[in-house]
C-alpha cells in the first residue's frame, strides 16, 4: 500500500506519553552522531600511536565521515519521506551501530577510514529522520519547545564527545586503547532499535513519492567534487586539478538545480524541493546555517589539536577543559527559546553571533598572553562567552528554518539543513590546512622540537580563530534576513486549522 493510499490518522493526542519517549529515542540518536563527529578528535594521539595511522589518514578518518554524512543526507531524508520516517531511523541507526563495531574492531587504519565512512552514510539514513519524526509527531505550538530541547542536545553532545572520548581513551578499558570511543555505540544503538521500534509512530509524505535517483547521482557528485579536493587539497599539495574539481562542483549543483526544476514540473518528486526556498525563513536559515558549520568545523578540529599538540596536554585534561563550554551552551539554548526569543525575537540570534565573536577574540587575547604556559582555568571565560553565544544560536535557528515549511517536505527541509551544516562543516574542515596548518609548516623544519613546536601550534591556533571570528561577523549580518520574530510562525501554525488536508502527516500505527 502506498502512502497516498493510506488514510491519515490524527497526531498523537496530548496526553499521550507514547511522543516523549519518542523524542527521547530519536534525541538520543541524534546525540550518538553528535558525540561521534566530536569524540574522534581528542582520540587522535592515541589512534597514530596505537594503530600507527599517518596524518593523512587521522585526516580521512574525521573527514571520510563528514563527507559521507554530507552526501547521503537530502537523499536520507527524502527515502524517509517515502518509505516512512521510522523505518529509515531504525535501518539508520541499526546500520550505524553495525559500522561503530566494525571501526571498534578495525584492524588496521584502511579498515578504520571505510568503517568510518559506512559509519558517516547510515548517519545519513538516520539523522534526517530525527527533525522529520518531531515535525509530524508534535503539533505546532509544542514545537518551540521541543527545538529548545533539540538545541540543548546540540550543544551538549559537541562538546560532550571530546570529554567522554577521553575519559574512555585515558581508561584505556581491557586495553582497547581507543577503540572504547566507537563501542560505546554498540548499547545504545542496541536499546534505540529495540525502543524505537516500539514508541517511534511512522509517519510518511502523504502523496506517492518516487526517489528521484538522476537527483541522488547528481547531488552526491557535485558534493563529492566540492569536497573532496578540500580534503586532500594540503596533502596534495593544492594541485591544479582540485581547483577544476571544485569549480566544476559549482556546474554540477547548477545542473541539479536546472534538472529539479524541471522534475517538480513534470511529476512532482524532485530529490531537492526547491520550492522550500521561496520560503524567506528557510532560504536565510539555510544560509546562517552553512556559514557556522565553517566556523563550528575550523574551531572544534584545532581547538583540541592546539590543547594535545601544542600544549602537550593529556586526552582528560583537554576533554574536561570544554566542560564550561559545555554547560554555558545548553543553559543558553534553553533559555533562548523559552524566554528570550519570544520576547526579542531575531535580535537574540545576532546577539549570539556578536557574543561569540567576542569569546573568540578573548580567547586569542588569552591564547596570546599566557603562552604555552595557560592553565585550563584561564580557558574557563572565553569558552563560557563562547557557548552562551553558540547557545543563543543553535536552539531559535532550527525553529525558525522549519516554521514554516509544510509538514510533507519535513523529510527534503532536514535532510538540506543537515546537509549543509555539514557542508560547512567540511568546508571547515577543508580550510584548517589553509588557516592551521599553513601557519604551523611555515614556522617549524623537520627538527624542530618541544617549545618551537607548541609555539607554532598557539600562532596557527590564534589565526585560525581570527578566521572564526571573522565567520561569526558574516553571520551576524546574514541574520539580518532572518523573521524578526522567528516564533511567531510556530504559534501561528498552531492558531490556524489546516485547510489543506495534503499538508497533514499520513501516520501509520
Amino acid at each position: 500500500m502506498t502512502s497516498s493510499e493510506t488514510s491519515p490518522t490524527p497526531q498523537p493526542a496530548p496526553g499521550d506519553r507514547r511522543r516523549w519517549f519518542a523524542l527521547a529515542i530519536v534525541m538520543t540518536a541524534a546525540f550518538m552522531d553528535l558525540v561521534d563527529v566530536t569524540i574522534v578528535n581528542i582520540a587522535i594521539p592515541s589512534i597514530q600511536r596505537e594503530a600507527g595511522a599517518s596524518f593523512s589518514q587521522i585526516q580521512w578518518i574525521t573527514a571520510g565521515y563528514a563527507l559521507a554524512f554530507a552526501a547521503g543526507l537530502i537523499t536520507g531524508g527524502r527515502l524517509g519521506d517515502i518509505h516512512g520516517r521510522k523505518r529509515l531511523f531504525l535501518i539508520g541507526i541499526g546500520g550505524f551501530t553495525v559500522a561503530s563495531a566494525l571501526c571498534g574492531f578495525a584492524a588496521n587504519p584502511e579498515m578504520l577510514v571505510a568503517s568510518r565512512i559506512l559509519q558517516g552514510a547510515m548517519a545519513a539514513l538516520m539523522v534526517p529522520q530525527v527533525l522529520s519524526i518531531v515535525h509530524a509527531t508534535f503539533p505546532a505550538h509544542e514545537r518551540g519547545k521541543v527545538f529548545g530541547l533539540f538545541g540543548a542536545v546540540v550543544g551538549l553532545g559537541a562538546v560532550t564527545g571530546p570529554l567522554l572520548g577521553a575519559l574512555l581513551t585515558e581508561w584505556n578499558l581491557f586495553g582497547l586503547e581507543w577503540r572504547p570511543i566507537f563501542l560505546i555505540n554498540l548499547p545504545v544503538g542496541i536499546a534505540g532499535l529495540i525502543l524505537g521500534s516500539r514508541y517511534i509512530t511512522e509517519s510518511k509524505a502523504p502523496k506517492a513519492l518516487k526517489l528521484d535517483l538522476v537527483g541522488v547521482a547528481l547531488v552526491t557528485l557535485g558534493l563529492l567534487m566540492l569536497l573532496y579536493p578540500l580534503t586532500r587539497g594540503r596533502e596534495l599539495g593544492w594541485p591544479l586539478w582540485g581547483y577544476v574539481s571544485m569549480a566544476g562542483a559549482l556546474v554540477v549543483l547548477a545542473v541539479l538545480v536546472a534538472y529539479e526544476r524541471r522534475k517538480a514540473g513534470r511529476d512532482g518528486s524532485p530529490l531537492v524541493e526547491l520550492s522550500l526556498f521561496k520560503v524567506k525563513s528557510f532560504a536565510a536559515g539555510i544560509a546562517v546555517q552553512t556559514v557556522f558549520g565553517v566556523a563550528l568545523g575550523i574551531f572544534f578540529l584545532v581547538w583540541t589539536m592546539y590543547m594535545q599538540f601544542g600544549l602537550g596536554w593529556s586526552p582528560l585534561k583537554a576533554g574536561l577543559t570544554g566542560i564550561p563550554f559545555s554547560i554555558a551552551v545548553s543553559v543558553a539554548a534553553g533559555m533562548s527559546v523559552q524566554a528570550l526569543v519570544p520576547r526579542f525575537g531575531r535580535k537574540v540570534l545576532q546577539a549570539g553571533a556578536l557574543v561569540m565573536a567576542l569569546g573568540v577574540l578573548l580567547y586569542i587575547w588569552e591564547s596570546d598572553h599566557y603562552g604555552l604556559s595557560i592553565a585550563p582555568w584561564q580557558m574557563a571565560l572565553p569558552l563560557i562567552v563562547m557557548g552562551v553565544g553558540m547557545g543563543l544560536i543553535v536552539a531559535p535557528l532550527t525553529d525558525a528554518i522549519l516554521s514554516e515549511v509544510p509538514r510533507e517536505h519535513s523529510g527534503s527541509a532536514s535532510g538540506l539543513i543537515n546537509t549543509v551544516q555539514q557542508m560547512g562543516n567540511a568546508l571547515g574542515l577543508g580550510l584548517v590546512s589553509v588557516v592551521f596548518f599553513g601557519v604551523i609548516d611555515d614556522q617549524l623544519t623537520e627538527s624542530a622540537q618541544g617549545p618551537a613546536v607548541g609555539a607554532a601550534f598557539a600562532d596557527g591556533f590564534q589565526h585560525a580563530l581570527g578566521w572564526v571570528a571573522a565567520v561569526m561577523a558574516v553571520i551576524f549580518l546574514l541574520m539580518f534576513a532572518l523573521p524578526k520574530r522567528p516564533g511567531q510562525h510556530v504559534e501561528g501554525a498552531a492558531q490556524e486549522p489546516s485547510s489543506a488536508p495534503e499538508k497533514e502527516p499520513v501516520l501509520v500505527p
